[in-house]
């Protein structure tokens, strides 16, 4: 998406735009604040403590891929999410040759229901086409369910053979969206 392309939101009000240098710090404590609300079942605790330091590191992700991010008519963050375009960039993951994916999508918890999550997740998408990739690849935790729905709802597919065993016993969730 070109910087000065906009996605608007239709019920919410609200645009899905590039990140600019200046607002790195505040998606990086607005995407750490999302994430820490996350609990793992099994351990009690917030999903992500130790990746803090990597959700905070917003200008890097931006150094080799796009930074989005979601805001309303006042121009106040809502969420944001880094775009991948493709399998050898830092921050590529599950992404195969002709894919693109998406890394640390997150919305503020305090404008959750909003439609930024659904927003940010269409505009990587619409990317994506625009790129002429094949598809989009991500990788979830189990426990973010509320994620799984709005996957699906967008037309991704679980494919458990692309799931990563990132530590013992901790797992990451493949979801694909083919073009």
């Amino acid at each position: 998406m070109p910087p000065e392309a906009e996605a608007t939101g239709r019920a919410t009000d609200l645009a899905v735009r590039r990140a600019e240098p200046s607002e790195h710090v505040a998606i990086g404590e607005m995407t750490v604040r999302a994430y820490a609300t996350l609990r793992e079942p099994l351990k009690g605790g917030p999903v992500y403590a130790a990746y803090e330091q990597e959700l905070r590191d917003v200008a890097g992700r931006a150094e080799t891929c796009e930074v989005l991010m979601a805001v309303d008519r006042a121009g106040r963050l809502l969420g944001a999410v880094t775009y991948v375009p493709g399998p050898g960039t830092p921050w590529s993951e599950s992404e195969l040759d002709g894919e693109a994916g998406f890394r640390a999508l997150a919305v503020d918890p305090a404008a959750r229901g909003r439609g930024a999550g659904r927003a940010l997740a269409t505009a990587c998408v619409e990317r994506a086409r625009a790129d002429e990739r094949q598809g989009i690849a991500i990788l979830t935790r189990p426990s973010m369910t509320a994620a799984h729905r709005l996957y699906e709802s967008l037309g991704f597919v679980r494919v458990p053979s692309r799931d990563w065993e990132f530590e013992p016993g901790e797992w990451l969730w493949s979801y694909v969206l083919t073009f």
